[in-house]
């Protein structure tokens, strides 16, 4: 294996030097200087932790990758502590170890004989990727489901045109959005976000497009809209299909001709502003609902970037617990404590319907909880660990519970609260699971008596 890495990275146009054994690893680079370490986890004659400690020692600034067949948490958590740049597995990917070639700040182009060319993620991964400094967007993965995402990513932030971003609750939409932004040429103008389903109905007008003075009763004076707000930069619009089906034309018109009309106003104003929406919901579908415009979809799924669901990454569930747990841990100021075997196996088992963000707060619980000699399976709260809330007993993984003899209306109201609990009353998101829009959802929670509360 280190005659192939070898050959290839010379191939790649890098300067090599190869060691058998740590002791020669350390002689090595008090000779060669390396810029960036390439080591196997387990040595002859030490592990790859002992040798990436002595050589933070050497030189901090280098950029340091550990390869290993046995990539579990603990390990992956103690290589990132002990300042490891990333911890990847066997087999190895190397289109992966190439990418993080490409991007390690010691490597500039002058120390490479022939610049390699920018390639696109490969697909064929069988580990997950370990890293304490995330790739793209600050996504933590190596999933073929996530490199495809972030394949259409870049395509997108080489365009102006509108994208559409389609996803669950939790998958990280937002943070899509982002990189899209990060990577365009836009990236120093503003970015602003609004989601549709946060802003009462009869504010959405005057917050997108502004207000001239007198426009409605308490309007003393003009007021500038979020498109003008975002003039030369990006306006993230999120839960788009909750926007009130009366305001979509006028969205509409803009997206076509660049320009708005304030709330009241007789003039239009031109803006140059790069639409970026998200929805929870299937497009299509939110069409045949009467929620969205044909026409509108039409114009914002130009460019349609998919988010997968955690249940479709589940590779990438390692990596992104030890990025969690490292986050923890800097935040907390504790160390990680070790994680028993059964843990990844119930991480595995979870079908995570809060995806990503639903991963950070299981992981953040089990950190907070966790006894300084293991985390455990009930610490996740998850699967058949989850207890209900007097703690009598595991809950069920799915659905919820109607007692026997409740009325109708008082179902439909145990109903409406659960799914609000379940996606952290994301009003939205309890809308699509229940078939509802967002209005109906606040209409009954004001029958309920539970609007201020919820």
């Amino acid at each position: 294996m280190r005659e192939v890495l070898e050959a290839r990275l010379v191939r790649w146009g890098y300067e090599v030097c190869t060691a058998e054994t740590a002791q020669q690893a350390r002689d090595a680079a008090d000779r060669f200087c390396p810029d960036v370490v390439v080591s196997d986890l387990v040595l002859p004659d030490a592990t790859g932790l002992d040798l990436l400690e002595a050589l933070r020692q050497g030189d901090a600034s280098r950029t340091i990758l550990l390869i290993t067949a046995y990539g579990t948490i603990d390990t992956a958590v103690k290589a990132i502590r002990a300042g490891a740049t990333n911890f990847l597995t066997k087999p190895l990917d190397y289109g992966v170890l190439r990418e993080h070639l490409e991007s390690a700040p010691q490597l500039g182009q002058q120390q490479v004989r022939e610049p390699p060319p920018v390639r696109p993620a490969r697909t064929s991964v069988s580990g997950a990727e370990v890293s304490s400094t995330p790739g793209l967007g600050g996504m933590v993965g190596a999933s073929p489901a996530l490199r495809r995402m972030q394949e259409r990513i870049r395509a997108a932030a080489n365009s102006d045109a509108p994208v559409l971003i389609v996803g669950e609750s939790g998958t990280g939409k937002e943070l899509v959005a982002r990189t899209i932004v990060e990577l365009s040429s836009r990236r120093e103008r503003p970015f602003v976000i609004v989601n549709a389903a946060a802003i009462p109905e009869a504010l959405v007008e005057s917050e997108l497009f502004g207000s001239e003075k007198g426009a409605f009763t308490g309007a003393t004076q003009a007021r500038v809209g979020l498109f003008e707000q975002a003039h030369g930069g990006s306006l993230f619009l999120d839960e788009v299909t909750e926007m009130p089906m009366a305001l979509q034309p006028k969205l509409l018109r803009t997206l076509e001709d660049g320009r708005i009309r304030r709330l009241g106003g007789r003039g239009e104003i031109a803006c140059d502003v790069r639409v970026i929406a998200a929805t929870n919901r299937n497009p299509t579908a939110a069409v045949e609902q009467g929620l969205l415009r044909h026409d509108l979809i039409y114009r914002l799924d130009v460019l349609r970037i998919d988010v997968p669901a955690l249940r479709e990454r589940t590779v990438d569930l390692p990596g992104l617990a030890a990025h969690f747990l490292a986050d923890c841990e800097r935040r907390y100021g504790a160390q990680v404590p070790p994680l028993e075997p059964e843990v990844l196996d119930a991480l595995a088992a979870h079908d995570w319907p809060g995806n990503v963000r639903e991963l950070r707060n299981v992981i953040e619980r089990a950190f907070v909880l966790a006894t300084p000699n293991a985390i455990t399976v009930e610490h996740l709260g998850v699967g058949e660990a989850a207890q209900s809330e007097d703690g009598s007993g595991p809950t069920a993984r799915h659905g919820i519970v109607i007692p026997h003899g409740m009325t109708l209306a008082d179902a439909e109201r145990i109903l409406v609260l659960e799914t609000l609990k379940k996606t952290g009353n994301n009003k939205a998101e309890a809308a699509r699971r229940l078939g509802l829009d967002v209005k109906t959802i606040r209409n009954k929670l004001k029958a309920f008596g539970e609007d201020e509360r919820a």
